[in-house]
């Protein structure tokens, strides 16, 4: 199907019915226009271009986020810069398009060309993108394989609509067989089930798949290494044996490539040995002339559920080398697996302690690195930190007081408590600062917004730490505020031209209501005398109560005020009783919502400095059916755990220059610096400027709550913390700030290290083609300048004008 792409905020997608919708929508004059100006160089106008989708299955509604329908047809992107290169590649691609299930070619913006294939049912996308890039032994981008992807159009000219098959625009499956697919495929790839050489899992923009396949081939067939490469006609005949006499049989062979059977690691093995135990086979069975057809069937009885198809098909190679591959085998694999494979059946108790105990052994398996960088470098960290799915872990060796405050928080929530926590630690100290590295005084100013799904827990996980790091304040100002309505009913109560009483001057409340009106924030400001005021906030909604505003009024003045040191807040008033008083506003809070929330609450003030300034927390998804987290009892031994921390904030004030937290915020602040300049991510650069003085207040905390000592842990912990805040701002507001101009999305989650896009040796056009693809401007002295900069720090050396060379640290200084 072909789902046209609209923003409104957020993206929705219309489905296009027919060929003459589809050639209408991409001929517009505005369309064609746009298209003009991209090819030669302009972004913004590329950015513009209509949008198309072309992995999405049949839609329940036409919002794009949260979709979980995968249709029958599959989006596959090739690169390529070469007029020529790029006229024979149409034709190579255009000669195959029966074998790649072609439905449509169309000539990209940029030169190279979008595909849209068959996908073959109950395999991913990126599956059949190594499929189709091993076919055509063209090169693929392995970070093109997302389901939500969006395509730029170009013209419906026969020039840039190469090939159209009106089948495109159908879908065989239903609704509920688009979602079924869906959770079945995520399935997969949660347990690694993803038929694709190793490679596939790297970030790369020019993997040439078929390069690991003909490896695996040399491996598997039994192929002298010094008999030369292997082709693709090479594997399909070395498949076949005597056996195979007629053409189903050879259908079935050629579909069995190498491709599919993956070698087996210590996890099948394992696997293999016990079926084998389990079920009194010996491995002499496997070459057994009258008996191994049987040993075979019996062998997949008992490991049919334990692993895929192709692991099988590997661990049978190594039971029978000889003849794994032939016709009888391979039928007898591929009818076991298509009749008695069943992924929601229950295992039986055998089955269970053999996965149990296999899957132990692939968690221990050492991961294979995502990018080739030195793995000793924070550049590497980063790198592999935006690019994944997940936001970072929370480090084992945490400062005792975050240990002490996440001691009874299951471990899902325990990163979600690690960040929350700090707000109502820093209400307690009065006039405290530390000494930052621009040698200006940071007051410990804090909030924390978690933004996770609906039902996830974020208020549960939350509510028994907060309650109970603010309890002694809390119960405190509950004392005040019994005072000061003995003070109001007393004052109400005296005639006119009675004495009224004076109102107290020590009615210290810290903890105020979200619903406070503007005057009794500044009342409680003007009594607070000089200590923070601190608010828990269910929904974030609840803030248009503080600021007075709702929608696009709402300019979140107040909340930026909170996170500034030295604002000037107050109210001037002329009547006796109204409520004047100025001075420096000083309110940490803690709040939560939902990511559509988030962003639907912030849309109008991207650029205008709330996200910036905010403290990001989240929860990870969970299964469906998952079980609940068990939390442990807060009680009289937890209180006692906190108070010491807590008094040592209650004396803390002053002016304190750390000389460990002015190093840590150097060191996070070099690190950010450099990544920005390799990623060339703005939105990142900017990000990063607030995130790092929230990280060097959380530094400051923990050294204050311990006595004005330092621990070790602080170091890691707060570099965690920002790189975890970060994470989430970049996937969560990343796109929306960086195309807040011009209202267009990307699906890019977050910076990308340039250099690592480049080959070794690389040239100024080199740079330019890689700042291309990331939708950055080519010309001379954009592409120079970034250049310049990387040489001055030591990350390329330079040969000749045009001509370059990373250093053997690709993104670290020599």
């Amino acid at each position: 199907m072909i789902y046209r792409i609209i923003n409104k905020g957020k993206k929705f997608a219309y489905l296009v019915k027919n060929r003459e919708d589809f050639l209408a929508l991409r001929n517009t004059k505005e369309n064609l226009d746009n298209l003009a100006k991209a090819r030669k160089g302009d972004e913004k106008a590329k950015a513009q271009l209509v949008q198309f989708a072309y992995n999405i299955g049949v839609l329940k509604s036409s919002a794009l986020a949260g979709c979980k329908s995968i249709g029958s047809y599959f989006f596959h992107d090739v690169d390529c810069y070469d007029a020529e290169q790029s006229a024979a590649m149409a034709q190579q691609i255009l000669a195959k398009k029966d074998e790649i299930g072609l439905m449509l070619l169309e000539k990209s913006a940029s030169g190279g060309y979008h595909l849209v294939c068959k996908r073959q049912p109950g395999t991913t996308i990126l599956e059949n993108q190594v499929r189709i890039s091993s076919i055509l032994q063209i090169e693929m981008d392995t970070n093109v394989h997302d389901l939500q992807r969006v395509v730029y159009s170009t013209s419906g000219d026969e020039n840039d609509l190469h090939y159209l098959d009106d089948e495109l625009f159908s879908e065989p499956m239903t609704v509920e067989e688009c979602e079924a697919e869906y959770a079945r495929l995520k399935e997969r790839e949660r347990k690694g089930e993803e038929q694709v050489p190793a490679g596939a899992k790297k970030a790369r923009k020019h993997y040439k798949p078929w390069t690991e396949i003909l490896a695996t081939d040399d491996r598997e067939m039994g192929r002298d290494k010094g008999q030369g490469p292997v082709t693709s006609c090479d594997r399909d005949q070395s498949l076949v044996t005597p056996a195979a006499k007629n053409p189903t049989e050879e259908k079935i062979l050629k579909s069995c490539s190498p491709l599919q059977n993956k070698p087996i690691d210590e996890r099948v093995r394992f696997v293999m040995e016990a079926v084998l135990k389990a079920k009194g086979l010996e491995k002499s069975d496997f070459t057994d002339i009258g008996g191994r057809h049987n040993a075979v069937k019996i062998f997949l009885s008992g490991c049919n559920q334990l692993l895929s198809k192709e692991e099988a098909n590997g661990a049978l190679a190594e039971l029978m080398p000889e003849h794994w591959a032939d016709a009888n085998v391979q039928k007898c694999l591929s009818d076991f697996y298509a009749k008695y494979y069943n992924p929601e059946r229950k295992l039986n108790k055998d089955e269970e302690a053999i996965f149990t105990r296999s899957r132990r052994l692939k968690d221990t398996e050492s991961p294979q690195p995502t990018y080739e960088l030195d793995a000793n470098t924070p550049m590497h960290e980063l790198t592999k930190l935006f690019a994944s799915e997940t936001p970072p872990d929370i480090p084992k060796d945490v400062p005792k007081l975050v240990k002490a405050i996440t001691c009874n928080t299951p471990e899902k929530y325990k990163a979600t408590v690690a960040q929350a926590m700090f707000p109502g630690l820093m209400a307690y100290p009065k006039k405290l600062g530390f000494v930052y590295i621009d040698n200006q005084v940071r007051e410990l100013r804090a909030n924390c917004l978690i933004v996770a799904g609906t039902g996830s827990g974020k208020d549960s996980c939350t509510k028994q730490p907060l309650t109970h790091i603010i309890a002694d304040m809390k119960a405190r100002d509950e004392e005040n505020r019994k005072r000061l309505k003995e003070f109001n009913d007393e004052y109400n109560s005296k005639a006119a031209n009675k004495q009224k009483p004076q109102r107290p001057d020590d009615l210290i409340i810290q903890t105020i209501k979200s619903d406070i009106t503007k005057a009794a924030l500044v009342q409680r400001m003007d009594e607070a005398q000089g200590a923070p005021l601190y608010v828990r906030i269910n929904e974030l909604e609840q803030w248009d109560k503080i600021e007075g505003a709702t929608g696009r009024g709402n300019q979140f003045t107040t909340l930026k005020l909170c996170d500034d040191e030295g604002n000037d807040y107050g109210t001037d008033r002329a009547g006796t009783q109204s409520v004047t008083g100025s001075g420096s506003l000083h309110l940490n809070w803690n709040a939560n919502t939902t990511t559509a929330k988030a962003i639907k609450y912030f849309r109008y003030v991207l650029t205008d400095g709330p996200i910036s300034r905010l403290c990001l927390a989240t929860i990870p998804e969970e299964e469906i059916g998952a079980e609940i987290a068990v939390f442990g009892t807060y009680d009289e031994k937890y209180d006692a755990a906190l108070k010491p921390y807590i008094e040592n904030l209650k004396q803390a004030t002053g002016t304190i220059d750390c000389k460990e937290a002015k190093k840590l915020a150097r060191k996070l602040k070099d690190e950010c610096a450099d990544f920005a300049r390799l990623s060339q991510d703005r939105v990142f650069d900017n990000l990063s400027h607030r995130a790092l003085v929230i990280a060097f207040r959380k530094a400051c905390l923990l050294y204050a709550a311990n006595g004005m000592k330092w621990e070790k842990s602080i170091e890691a912990f707060c570099r965690w913390s920002l790189f975890y805040d970060l994470y989430i701002k970049m996937t969560v507001f990343g796109d929306l700030i960086r195309h807040a101009d011009d209202d267009i999305q990307t699906s890019k989650r977050g910076p990308q290290n340039l250099l690592v896009l480049l080959p070794t040796e690389f040239t100024l056009d080199d740079a330019k083609r890689v700042r291309q693809q990331n939708g950055m401007s080519t010309d001379n002295r954009h592409t120079k300048k970034m250049i310049r900069n990387w040489i001055d720090r030591k990350f390329v050396t330079q040969y000749s004008e045009l001509s370059f060379k990373k250093a053997s640290i690709a993104g670290g200084k020599k």
